[in-house]
C-alpha cells in the first residue's frame, strides 16, 4: 500500500486571527438574539493594543459593540499590553454601515447573498468523520488552552499553534510522524521546562499512545522563545484561518470564510450543509470518503452545479449520488437555513478548533439516507 505523509495545523483561541474571528462571531450572535433575520457581515482587525470593527449590519436591535469586544478579549485571556493586548486599555474603532440595497434585492427573495463555490468533506479516519491530522491538531490546541485556563500551566499566555504530520498507508492513518506546538509564555520560563510540561500535560493527555513511537519527532517552541504574542506579535484579521476552520487542507476550499457572516451568506451556510451531506453519505455506507462542491450565483436560489467525488470508494456512481442528494436535500439558501435552523445565535460555538467534527452542531447530525 502507498505510504505518504500529510500535515495539518490548528491554532488556539488566542491566536490573533482567531481573536478576530471570535469577536466577529460574537457580534453576529448578539444581533441574532435580538433579530433572527439580522443581516450581518462583520470584519475585525487587531494590531498591537487596538481593535477595528468594520462591516455591514441591518437588524432590529442595538448591540454595545465596544463593551462586547472588551468582554471577549477578557474571556480569551488578553490582559497585558506589554506582551499581547489588554482588554481594559485597548483602543476600539467601530465603522458599521447597513447592507447594500443592491445585495438585499437578491437576498430578500431567498437568493444567495453572493456568488461562490463551496465544498464539504467527510472520511472514515476518525469517529468524527474528519481527517486525522486536523482532528488531532484541534485536540492539541484545545488542550493547550485548557491547561492555561485551568492554571495547570499557569505561565502560558493565550497565543498558540499546533501542527501534526500523519503517516498514512493507503487511506489508513498508521502513526504520527511529527508533532509541533508553539505556545506563548511568560518571561523567565526555561525552554526545557516548557517542553517537559507540554509533553506531559498536553501531548500525552491527547495523543493515543499507539500513534507515537520512538521515531516520532516532537518540537516545542522551536525558536526557543515565544513571549510576545497575540496582536502585539502579529496582526489578526477575520477569515484568515479558513483551512484550520475546515479540513486542514485535506479537501479543497472555495475561498470564502465563515466568521462574522449571517446564514444568508452561502459561504457559510452552504459549507455547513455540504459537510452534513458528505458526512451522511459516508455514515450511511455510500462511500468511505466524500467531497462535494456546489456553486451559486448572487440572487439566484438554486445551485448552478453540484459535484461529488468519492475517490473510488463509492458503492454507487457519482452521478447517482448527485441525483440522490438533489432528491433528498433542498440546497437553496432558504432551504439550508430552515433545515439546519441557522437563524440562532450558535456561531461563537463554531469559531475555535474547527467548524466541523463537533457533535453539538446541527450539521454534524447523522440521519438515515
Amino acid at each position: 500500500m502507498e505510504k505518504y505523509y500529510f500535515t495539518s495545523e490548528s491554532v488556539t483561541e488566542g491566536h490573533p486571527d482567531k481573536l478576530c474571528d471570535y469577536i466577529s462571531d460574537s457580534i453576529l450572535d448578539e444581533y441574532l438574539k435580538q433579530d433572527k433575520n439580522a443581516r450581518v457581515a462583520v470584519e475585525t482587525f487587531a494590531s498591537g493594543n487596538k481593535i477595528t470593527i468594520a462591516g455591514q449590519v441591518t437588524a432590529n436591535g442595538e448591540v454595545d459593540i465596544e463593551k462586547l469586544v472588551r468582554e471577549k478579549i477578557k474571556e480569551i485571556g488578553f490582559d497585558n499590553e506589554k506582551t499581547d493586548m489588554d482588554y481594559r486599555t485597548c483602543k476600539i474603532d467601530i465603522d458599521i454601515t447597513k447592507q447594500s440595497p443592491d445585495i438585499a434585492l437578491g437576498v430578500d427573495v431567498g437568493g444567495a447573498g453572493d456568488q461562490g463555490i463551496m465544498f464539504g468533506y467527510a472520511c472514515q479516519d476518525t469517529e468524527e468523520y474528519m481527517p486525522y491530522a486536523i482532528n488531532m491538531a484541534h485536540k492539541l490546541a484545545r488542550k493547550l488552552t485548557e491547561v492555561r485556563k485551568k492554571k495547570i500551566l499557569d505561565y502560558l499566555r493565550p497565543d498558540g499553534k499546533t501542527q501534526v504530520t500523519v503517516e498514512y498507508e493507503g487511506d489508513i492513518p498508521k502513526r504520527i510522524e511529527t508533532i509541533l506546538i508553539s505556545t506563548q509564555h511568560l518571561e523567565g520560563i526555561s525552554q526545557e521546562k516548557i517542553r517537559e510540561d507540554i509533553v506531559r500535560e498536553v501531548i500525552k493527555k491527547v495523543v493515543p499512545e499507539k500513534m507515537i513511537d520512538e521515531e516520532t519527532k516532537i518540537y516545542v517552541n522551536p525558536t526557543g522563545r515565544f513571549v510576545i504574542g497575540g496582536p502585539l506579535g502579529d496582526t489578526g484579521l477575520t477569515g484568515r484561518k479558513i483551512i484550520v476552520d475546515t479540513y486542514g487542507g485535506y479537501s479543497r476550499h472555495g475561498g470564502g470564510c465563515f466568521s462574522g457572516k449571517d446564514p444568508s451568506k452561502v459561504d457559510r451556510s452552504s459549507a455547513y450543509m455540504l459537510r452534513h451531506i458528505a458526512k451522511n453519505l459516508v455514515a450511511n455506507g455510500y462511500c468511505k470518503k466524500c467531497e462535494i462542491q456546489v456553486a451559486y450565483a448572487i440572487g439566484m436560489k438554486e445551485p448552478l452545479s453540484i459535484y461529488i467525488d468519492t475517490f473510488g470508494t463509492g458503492v454507487k456512481k457519482e452521478e447517482e449520488l448527485v441525483k440522490l442528494v438533489k432528491e433528498k436535500f433542498d440546497l437553496t439558501p432558504a432551504g439550508i437555513i430552515n433545515y439546519l435552523d441557522l437563524k440562532r445565535p450558535i456561531y461563537k460555538e463554531t469559531t475555535n478548533y474547527g467548524h466541523f467534527g463537533k457533535e453539538n452542531l446541527p450539521w454534524e447530525k447523522i440521519i438515515k439516507i
